[in-house]
């Protein structure tokens, strides 16, 4: 993988192991995202205004390809975040007061925020089940999960894979069974697209969204959301533009709504076709599959170190190219106290994440977050196709110097 360095924008001095924030967007896909703006550029009127509709439907024709979807049930939007706004919002037709969203207490920040603002708006619950960690395996997050199920339950939240913690849910099975219960699903995956497989058809939610510039390596501010057929007309438009009542309309009034709402820049989606290009150019399945196997090589002595176990078996599916790890307790310069309890929430409230993470970056040249989450500091590494073992030693060797 080691050949694929080259291949990237990033700063040689710094050891980059945070794909997972934000991801990083190869030379020849940057190079196409720079040919898309400079077309824009050369001639803005027939770019926005004549071409856009015809670029973006093939834009989105190569991500359904590639994700399992359908192009007209998709559209792009610049974060998970605004996708889920979109739907959220839109839920205010839907519910009533006392009406609960099933989610778990290990979801992105971002989310729970949006989930707070509105339901406090609208007087429903949004029941954050708590998910004991670790985990023995699936079967236990699943009942977990669905300890939450009351008779007021009408959506299911849940994230794909999770940020702080980086656990891969079992998501289909949680829609076959919200299904059979009648409940609208919404997926939160935005780390998955180029991260792990993915086929949203297959698993059938009602809403999905996904990032498009962090594991498929997309330029910032490209993801989608998807709605399922029988769902799209639920969804008004975030943003009111020339698409609502238009006057050309399309065949697809999903498409007319969320696609064209004012004067934008589309070139991050427009090089969408050039990420895929560039994966399979490498073999990225293959890729992936080594990212896994160097992900999970490394964690029980990370565990070690850090004084703490695995958030779950490493063979229980639940991992992919990202690990987290509680933070136990760190020397006297990022904690106070003293942990006795490795993964405790009580060791982990010792640990000043945000200096940890400064002395990382500042002293070792390692880009690694420690986040917390609920109370608990985690150190989480992401593994892409141009990391290596000697990136994880460093790494290992800083976190023992500053322990």
């Amino acid at each position: 993988m080691s050949t694929l360095k080259d291949q990237f924008l990033l700063r040689p001095d710094i050891t980059y192991l945070n794909f997972g924030s934000f991801g990083a967007t190869p030379r020849p896909v940057f190079e196409a995202y720079q040919r898309w703006q400079l077309e824009l550029e050369r001639e803005p009127v027939q770019h926005i205004a004549v071409r856009a509709p015809q670029l973006l439907r093939e834009a989105r024709e190569a991500l359904g390809n590639y994700v399992g979807a359908h192009a007209d049930d998709l559209v792009f939007t610049p974060s998970p975040s605004q996708a889920i706004n979109i739907v959220v919002r839109n839920l205010e037709k839907q519910l009533q007061p006392g009406d609960e969203i099933l989610s778990t207490d290990l979801e992105y920040g971002a989310m729970d925020r949006t989930w707070n603002f509105y339901s406090r708006k609208n007087g429903w619950v949004y029941r954050r089940q708590h998910i004991p960690l670790p985990l023995s395996g699936q079967d236990e997050f699943l009942a977990a999960f669905w300890a939450g199920l009351t008779p007021r339950t009408r959506v299911v939240f849940i994230g794909q894979i999770t940020s702080a913690t980086a656990l891969v849910f079992p998501v289909e099975q949680i829609c076959r069974k919200a299904r059979e219960l009648g409940l609208l699903i919404i997926v939160d995956g935005a780390h998955v697209p180029g991260h792990i497989p993915l086929n949203i058809t297959a698993i059938d939610p009602d809403f999905y969204t996904g990032a498009c510039h962090k594991w498929m390596m997309a330029p910032k501010g490209c993801s989608f959301l998807y709605a399922r057929r029988d769902k799209q007309d639920m969804l008004d438009p975030l943003i009111v533009s020339w698409g609502y009542e238009s006057a050309a309309p399309t065949h697809s009034r999903f498409i007319d709504y969320h696609e064209m709402q004012g004067t934008n820049d589309f070139s991050a989606y427009l090089a969408l076709p050039a990420c895929i290009e560039f994966m399979q150019q490498h073999n990225w399945p293959e890729v992936s599959r080594q990212c896994l196997e160097l992900t999970l090589q490394n964690i029980p002595r990370f565990a070690a170190l850090l004084r703490t176990v695995p958030l779950a078996p490493l063979n229980s599916g639940m991992f992919g190219q990202m690990c987290s790890l509680a933070v136990a307790s760190t020397g006297s310069a990022t904690a106070t106290g003293s942990a006795t309890a490795a993964g405790s929430a009580a060791a982990g409230a010792a640990v000043d994440a945000a200096a940890l993470k400064k002395r990382l970056y500042e002293e070792f040249k390692i880009e690694a977050p420690i986040m917390m989450h609920n109370g608990q500091a985690y150190l989480r590494y992401s593994i892409q196709g141009f990391n290596t073992q000697d990136d994880l030693d460093r790494l290992f060797e800083a976190l023992e110097e500053i322990l």
